[in-house]
């Protein structure tokens, strides 16, 4: 028998609570059961994303939102800064691109994180920028981006800022409203506890001008006939009934907790993972910027990363990820954020620990589960 851990930063484990919620018999979707489900979690996901403004609820993945952004916002040839970071900053320039953007591109070396000033610079430099397009966790580099300063910027300019939270959103702090955030994107299969399958996006009242002279083509994603939607408590289209029903019972979770409790774990949690990496000589991705959703290390001289990613999960049932592009081969990702605990990071050191032995390296066993240790005591009285 082995038994099975996921910490890869997506999907994350679902708490038996809302699987048990999800494993309910199926009910329609217009009917006035549903609608007040649906009602109660919309208003749930508010204080989740920290707004006043609503949060749209998509059948998709997160990219589905982040390709909404694109098409009820802007029209083709408007121009957008994109900070290109990472896999997910070369998503939205690709978005961007596919609708007929400029993109002024302001590449980051992956694993940092993005100077507030070369924004400003870039956007004095181009005054018919109309959108800044920036992850607020690089999930692929585990970096952390300023999110709050970059709103700084834009907030008093023609120009919105636009951020992907699908490994923020729920980890760490996004106040949406307070910062000046204009679109705050997520989904499902990360902080929000559930599997693949649902997209969030909150707009601010500037966004929603915006919105109002778009002319990029669209149908599915149409943010003003969900919006229209949503205030009868329903979706335009056919909505994902079970996983939103799950949503409901992770929200109240998170909630329950409160969210500086959900955020003081995560980086309770984080800061543990860096300090077995620092125990096991491991250097680490994203040391300036590093993000609460997952830590990045690069695996030691000599050992194949994605063999060492394949080993833990197929070998010992430890799921984790690897790197992409030019990292492929020489990071280990390990995640931190949703349905994690103290004993899942303990898990997973652990792990790395014997894996890396297994891989001939020098490993002193205990030495990182122990640095670990110290700083998950904190979660306990």
């Amino acid at each position: 028998m082995k038994k099975r851990y996921l910490l890869a930063p997506g999907p994350t484990p679902v708490p038996e609570a809302a699987l048990l919620a999800m494993a309910q018999p199926i009910i329609h979707h217009r009917t006035p059961q549903f609608s007040e489900i649906f009602k109660e979690t919309a208003e749930l996901l508010k204080y989740v994303f920290q707004t006043g403004e609503d949060v749209l609820i998509l059948a998709a993945s997160g990219t589905g939102a982040m390709e909404g952004s694109i098409v009820n916002l802007y029209s083709p040839g408007d121009e957008v800064i994109v900070i290109n970071g990472g896999k997910f900053g070369e998503r939205w320039v690709k978005i961007s691109e596919a609708y007929g953007l400029k993109v002024h591109w302001l590449k980051v070396e992956w694993g940092k994180a993005v100077n507030p000033a070369d924004v400003k610079k870039l956007l004095d430099e181009n005054p018919k920028v109309r959108g800044v397009l920036v992850q607020a966790s690089e999930t692929s580099t585990t970096a952390a981006h300023p999110i709050k300063e970059l709103a700084a910027i834009t907030k008093d300019r023609d120009c919105l800022l636009i951020v992907d939270g699908i490994t923020a959103v729920g980890v760490f702090d996004v106040p949406m409203d307070a910062w000046g955030v204009d679109v705050l994107v997520s989904g499902s299969q990360k902080a929000f506890m559930l599997p693949p399958g649902l997209a969030f996006a909150a707009l601010s009242q500037k966004a929603w001008k915006f919105q109002e002279t778009a002319k990029c083509p669209k149908f599915y994603f149409d943010f003003k006939k969900e919006r229209k939607n949503l205030k009868d408590n329903t979706t335009a289209y056919t909505p994902a009934v079970s996983l939103i029903i799950g949503l409901n019972t992770a929200l109240k979770m998170i909630k329950e907790d409160g969210l500086e409790n959900t955020f003081k774990r995560h980086d309770r949690l984080a800061r543990a993972t860096r300090a077995a990496g620092a125990a096991l000589g491991l250097k680490p991705l994203a040391p300036e910027a590093p993000s609460n959703a997952a830590t990045g290390v690069f695996v030691p001289e000599g050992v194949d990363g994605g063999k060492l990613v394949k080993y833990l999960r197929d070998e010992m049932g430890v799921t984790m990820a690897g790197g992409q592009d030019h990292l492929k081969g020489k990071i280990l990702r390990i995640a931190h954020l949703g349905y994690v605990d103290t004993f899942d990071i303990i898990t997973s050191i652990a792990a790395i620990e014997m894996a890396l032995v297994k891989f001939g390296h020098k490993v002193e066993l205990g030495k990182a589960v122990g640095a670990a240790q110290q700083v998950l005591l904190e979660g306990y009285k």
